[in-house]
């Protein structure tokens, strides 16, 4: 007796080191409790405040949209996108999906049968059979290969699958932009999208691969977890093994997990979105520069700019670190749960049902037949631990999707939101906020009436397209943001008639040829006007596109609209004469020369090669906006003379008086609301503006000349004449 319990003594008998040891583990263990138990507290009485809250009506002080999260809303968005992914049932799409699944499935049964192949070699291993091993070990080289193709092929498809799903959704948004001029409209009239290019770019992108690769992290894992729990039944069955009490251990221990990750789980839809908002912003800060460097360098406004744009990016990094500190605690809860909780359930979950199996035990049964061996016995503890760790390795990744999904929920509200505000700018739905500051209009001038429309813009006026002439019967100019400019306007122009706007600056002038042009709509009133191919705008900074020389000239027609217009170089040749710009045709290398034209032509070169453009489309009506401002009063007025020889009838707005002369009718504008429309005598115009140019001049000096009266009076101790004179009236 003494003999054996001084035995057990030396057995549990530790050395000083090893007790030191598991005194620090024990202690590290202790420490990562006591740090995360709070954590996980907080949590779960977070999470069950929200649920708690999640029934109460969302208060005045919540306008907006909700955050993205993964919700009915979250699947009712993706479920309308899906339209756009598989517009009919027979598509290159769903033939991609359908290979991908077949990928999926093909690679489950392969896992499958790896796995038992794996408990066949270590059994040869052990019943020592050399000729077993060989043979098994080649098979399982053999069947690496079309393992590692369908390995591959299923990464080829998912980023096919991806690219098929982003070239869709590029395509139908490409298309809904550029129709009914919705990419101005959704700048200029509508306030919901800060960045369109962001949208139709890096979201479309991130959202077409989350989807393809969320796919495949779902698809497959459940598959997989599927069939190997049927095969792992199946065994323990066959063996004699109760498999309900694994079973039910490893469906409380994943709901277990589940419950602790989504009450940790922070809302990564919407730091996700918010992200993708911030990436855009920089990228528009960075754009803005570059659309403005000129103005910026002659201001030497670099250190705005980059106090603008380290603010912008300083923006960006501070969100990025905020959801990498997030995923810091995540993603260490989620490993200690799904690798060392899960694992040790695993050991229990194999160990109990071959512990417990009958057709495990040792011995003999009546009819003389061995038992297992232990060669037996071990094949099925590896098949089933293979077979348990992909299942287990399933989960966790069905699990770790759910923060992939609310990565998922934050691209699909953008794509989504991206698409709606297309549709209804496109239809004519506008939605804009309008911030009204009440100091501002209280400061303005008493006597200027300005009216202002609260809420949306209800489009009650028509638009009717005639041949001849131009007709406003009481249509307003209204700005998208509510200002109304002018209540009623009323003006006929007829086919040969020029017309000449003028008034101050803010007065309505370029709103009216926007509304014109169909960029505004007509918010009352009706509007007769030509189509808009008999119509040609052009702006006081005309847009250079990227192309050719020629491609300059007849935008926005290509070459092959304008041979079938039947149009030559040598047309454009004289086109270019006309305005003095034949010269930049050798300058430049001919007529195929591809440069930045905005950057190589000057400012007046630009403004001319604008009118070139008016006389190769050749309009009935040509509406001029300060589109000469930059060229010397010779050629301007030899232009307008050509322009007017050419039949086309001329709407100009332009503070030239050297221009007057070429128009025959005056729309002018007083900056209050009114207006007047008159046939235009430029002889007594001219006179009267040079006498208010003189009498400008004349009292120009007045303000000084008082001044130095009132210090002679206060010199001499006496009252002005004028004074005096002023109290007897």
């Amino acid at each position: 007796m003494s003999r054996m319990l001084q035995e057990a003594a030396r057995r549990v008998q530790w050395s000083r080191s090893s007790s030191a040891k598991r005194a620090a583990c024990l202690l590290a263990a202790a420490y990562g409790l006591r740090l995360l138990c709070p954590v996980i507290r907080r949590r779960l009485r977070r999470a069950g405040e929200q649920d708690a809250g999640r029934g109460e009506p969302r208060g005045a002080g919540c306008p907006g949209r909700a955050p993205p999260a993964v919700n009915a809303e979250f699947f009712k968005q993706l479920l309308e996108l899906r339209k756009l992914f598989f517009p009919k049932l027979v598509s290159a799409e769903l033939g991609l999906l359908c290979l991908h699944s077949v990928a999926l499935v093909s690679r489950t049964f392969l896992s499958i049968y790896v796995a038992a192949l794996d408990g066949k070699i270590v059994k040869s291993i052990v019943e020592k059979e050399p000729r077993s091993f060989v043979v098994k070990l080649v098979k399982w080289l053999m069947i690496a290969i079309p393992a590692t193709f369908v390995n591959s092929t299923i990464r080829y498809l998912e980023c096919k699958l991806a690219l098929a799903f982003r070239t869709r959704l590029v395509h139908r948004a490409y298309e809904t932009y550029f129709a009914n001029q919705t990419y101005y409209k959704v700048i200029s009239m509508d306030g919901r999208l800060a960045n369109p290019d962001q949208s139709l770019t890096e979201d479309i992108m991130m959202f077409s691969q989350s989807v393809a690769h969320l796919y495949s992290n779902l698809t497959k894992p459940i598959l997989d977890v599927m069939l190997t729990s049927y095969t792992l039944i199946r065994t323990a069955r066959s063996r004699g093994a109760n498999p309900i009490g694994p079973t039910v251990l490893a469906g409380l221990v994943v709901y277990a997990t589940a419950r602790v990750l989504k009450a940790c789980s922070p809302k990564f839809g919407k730091l996700v979105a918010e992200e993708a908002h911030k990436k855009g912003y920089l990228r528009f800060m960075h754009s803005r520069i570059i659309a403005n460097v000129e103005e910026i360098a002659f201001y030497r406004g670099h250190k705005v700019e980059l106090k603008q744009l380290q603010k912008s990016y300083k923006s960006l990094t501070d969100q990025m670190n905020l959801i990498l500190s997030k995923r810091l605690w995540y993603i260490m809860i989620e490993q200690f749960l799904m690798k060392y909780v899960w694992s040790s359930c695993g050991m229990i979950m194999v160990a109990v049902p071959i512990i417990t199996a009958t057709g495990f035990a040792d011995g003999e049964i009546e009819d003389g037949q061995k038992q297992a061996t232990v060669s037996e016995r071990t094949e099925t503890f590896t098949t089933s631990r293979n077979l348990l760790i992909s299942a287990a390795d399933a989960i966790e990744r069905i699990m770790s999707s759910y923060k992939e999904v609310t990565e998922l929920a934050g691209y699909t509200a953008r794509v989504y939101n991206m698409f709606a505000v297309f549709d209804e700018v496109k239809r004519g739905i506008y939605k804009r906020t309008a911030v009204i500051q009440e100091s501002e209009n209280n400061s303005k001038n008493e006597d200027k009436t300005e009216l202002h429309i609260n809420g949306p813009l209800e489009i009650k006026g028509k638009v009717i397209d005639v041949e001849h002439g131009i007709i406003c019967e009481n249509v307003p100019i209204i700005t998208p943001n509510g200002d109304v400019v002018v209540s009623r306007l009323n003006f006929k122009v007829e086919e040969g008639m020029n017309l000449l706007i003028t008034g101050p600056n803010g007065c309505g002038k370029s709103s009216l040829f926007r509304i014109l042009s169909g960029l505004w709509p007509v918010y009352e009133g009706v509007l007769y006007k030509p189509p808009p191919q008999h119509m040609f705008y052009i702006p006081q900074r005309p847009y250079m596109s990227i192309g050719t020389l020629r491609d300059q000239v007849i935008y926005p027609d290509s070459v092959e609209d304008m041979h079938e217009k039947g149009y030559q170089d040598q047309d454009l040749e004289c086109i270019l004469q006309m305005v003095h710009l034949y010269h930049i045709v050798q300058r430049e290398g001919g007529w195929d020369a591809i440069m930045d034209w905005k950057d190589v032509l000057s400012g007046g070169e630009k403004q001319r090669m604008g009118m070139a453009r008016m006389f190769y489309h050749k309009p009935k009506y040509a509406l001029l906006d300060e589109c000469t401002s930059a060229v010397s009063i010779d050629v301007e007025g030899k232009i307008f003379q050509a322009a007017k020889a050419a039949g086309i009838s001329l709407l100009s707005i332009t503070h030239r008086p050297s221009l007057w002369k070429y128009h025959s009718h005056l729309l002018q504008f007083d900056g209050q609301g009114g207006w007047r429309f008159e046939q235009l005598n430029t002889a007594v115009r001219l006179s009267l503006s040079e006498e208010k140019q003189r009498l400008e001049s004349q009292l120009a000096g007045i303000p000084k000349m008082q001044q130095r009266l009132n210090e002679l009076c206060k010199m001499l101790g006496e009252d002005s004449v004028l004074k005096k004179m002023d109290k007897e009236e």
